[in-house]
């Protein structure tokens, strides 16, 4: 579902890349949005503002050169919708937060887990070919 793992990446992605990169996420099914994705990303001064999870068919746009999948469903459905496209696609496999179980703090730490590990991935994907590329 569009309602955690990737809108939490989607906000961190528009904070850590330029402008110029177009960013955008989407499930198989919308889902409801979570509260606590709201809590672990005002951490970070980032909000959803008004965004709603969405699902693949809401996307405006579906010519991407980059496809990042969160979850094996997602990623079922990614390699279905770009069999006749020259889109790479990318599994990063991430763990449901919404799994975690306890104390509010426990919960929240399953988040924050998930935030970090994808703030992570975004860096080493993204931003260490460039810093690399500029030595060079």
């Amino acid at each position: 579902m569009n309602a955690v793992r990737s809108p939490m990446a989607e906000q961190l992605a528009r904070r850590m890349l330029p402008a110029t990169i177009f960013v955008a996420s989407a499930g198989v099914r919308a889902g409801e949005r979570d509260p606590f994705v709201d809590a672990v990303l005002a951490e970070e001064g980032l909000s959803l503002g008004e965004r709603h999870p969405k699902t693949l068919d809401d996307l405006e746009d579906d010519y991407f050169d980059l496809i990042v999948t969160l979850a094996p469903e997602a990623h079922h459905a990614a390699l279905e919708l770009t069999r006749s496209l020259a889109v790479e696609v990318e599994y990063w496999p991430t763990q449901d937060p919404t799994n975690a179980s306890g104390t509010r703090e426990q919960i929240m730490a399953a988040y924050r887990d998930v935030r970090e590990r994808l703030k992570l991935r975004i860096s080493r994907r993204f931003l260490a070919s460039d810093a690399k590329n500029a030595k060079d």
